[in-house]
């Protein structure tokens, strides 16, 4: 009977840890086994001028965050060419994911993402902007995701990423619809 109370508990342990990682709320960083894989990369262009679209991308960081980007986007400390925010991503019908990570801008033509805390120990991230000619920037968006323990760890990376890069694509959608709303034009 003992040994199934230890298992229901050890269960339930778990249960509550994979909950822990899964919302970013427990970061396992050991660095055993650690791999990395690519996120991206992914192309975006906007017809908009850069300084539009880097100021769409940055305005929510390094000035007052939009009523429409407070329950995503939630600035704790910031600077003058750098923030440490928290993004809150829904990664279920009840559960929400939190990601701590510094954003450094580069006016016009960078911003970088170095993750802090969340449902894995490694994530850089850079947006690029370039211009394709006066009127339109490309923005393209390059990362990698590390994991620790291995294959077993490298699965769970698997599912990280492809949420991940299922919330840049839809991030990067809506900086292309407002930066070509302030820009005046549309596709």
């Amino acid at each position: 009977m003992r040994g199934v109370g230890c298992a229901g508990v050890a269960v339930a342990l778990g249960g509550v840890g994979c909950g822990l990682v899964v919302s970013g709320s427990l970061t396992l960083d050991t660095g055993l086994g650690r791999t990395v894989r690519p996120l991206g990369p992914i192309t975006v262009s906007m017809a908009a001028s850069r300084d539009v679209v880097f100021e769409v991308i940055s305005a929510p960081y390094l000035r007052r965050t939009p009523r429409a980007l407070a329950d995503e986007i939630v600035v704790l400390e910031r600077g003058s060419d750098m923030v440490l925010a928290a993004h809150r991503t829904r990664v279920g019908a009840r559960l929400k994911a939190t990601t701590v990570e510094t954003v450094r801008f580069t006016p016009s033509t960078r911003v970088d993402f170095r993750l802090v805390r969340g449902p894995v120990p490694h994530v850089v991230e850079s947006f690029t902007l370039d211009d394709d000619d006066s009127s339109t920037t490309r923005l393209e968006y390059r990362g990698e995701l590390g994991t620790d323990f291995g294959c077993l760890g490298s699965g769970w990376g698997a599912l990280v990423a492809r949420k991940w890069e299922a919330t840049v694509r839809s991030s990067l959608d809506r900086i292309r619809v407002e930066a070509e709303r302030r820009a005046g034009t549309k596709r």
